[in-house]
């Protein structure tokens, strides 16, 4: 069953319709859509370890031979590897060096950087899922139950919308959309508990409307520092963008330009 849509322009008034294509009528499948996330999120994720040499860089050594007068034979001691501090004729002050448990010694199983988190999934099966998602967007229930959504959701964007340039003008076109309590929504930012605060993740911002557009556009520079908003082009659309956390039913705005493209991308 095809659905129709109106057209909106910025001003909030309709100029048409549209039929949308088959592709938004797929079966809404969570599991599918979930493995698409996994894959997109696993091969986005930076590789990471630690300093080959990190916890052996002390001289630490301990030896057993019973006749080696700076070892541990006779000592009444464990044979954990140590490093000398000091020493008194043969009476040696020691401290545990080098071994995982150690003061400032080696991790027992460290991250390594070669290895490899990428995933890998079927092409068809990962054009499913972006249209599993794209047909989870026109769901309002779903949608509503994620964002403060306008009572005219779901319809799609006037090609004209993609030449908005200031940031100024795309706030004031989606204020008219009826979308300021969703904007208000996302505005509001949460401090991260914890380390990553520390590592330039110090907020958390929530997810608002995704616009999706036929190609580059000033929309995508003007959209940039509204918080929550994010504008990407149709020929980059996935699964984790249309279903952020594998949880489809994201606010999403389309161009009719864009819709004509999405047709032949995800067939």
């Amino acid at each position: 069953m095809t659905m129709e849509l109106q057209i909106i322009n910025a001003k909030n008034e309709q100029v048409g319709k549209k039929k949308l294509p088959a592709i938004f009528a797929e079966p809404i499948r969570k599991d599918i859509i979930q493995r698409a996330v996994e894959v997109v999120q696993a091969n986005a994720r930076q590789p990471y370890g630690n300093d080959p040499r990190a916890g052996k860089k002390a001289s630490a050594k301990l030896s057993r031979r019973r006749r080696e007068y700076k070892g541990s034979y006779g000592k009444g001691i464990s044979r954990v590897p140590r490093k000398t501090l000091s020493r008194n004729g043969t009476q040696m002050y020691w401290v545990g060096a080098f071994a995982p448990g150690t003061v400032g010694g080696r991790r027992a199983w460290p991250p390594r950087a070669e290895k490899d988190w990428s995933k890998r999934i079927n092409d068809k099966e990962r054009r499913k899922a972006i249209r599993s998602a794209l047909a989870a967007t026109l769901d309002k229930q779903l949608v509503g139950s994620r964002h403060k959504i306008p009572s005219t959701y779901p319809f799609i964007l006037d090609a004209s919308f993609e030449s908005l340039e200031s940031t100024k003008q795309i706030q004031d076109a989606l204020s008219k959309l009826n979308l300021g309590d969703e904007l208000a929504r996302t505005a509001e930012r949460k401090m991260r508990s914890g380390t990553g605060k520390m590592r330039g993740r110090r907020y958390q911002t929530k997810v608002g409307p995704l616009l999706v557009v036929s190609g580059p556009c000033k929309l995508v520079l003007g959209a940039r520092n509204i918080s929550g908003v994010e504008v990407v082009a149709a020929n980059k659309l996935n699964a984790a963008l249309l279903a952020p956390g594998a949880a489809p039913g994201r606010l999403t705005l389309f161009t009719s330009a864009a819709i004509d493209k999405m047709e032949k991308l995800f067939a």
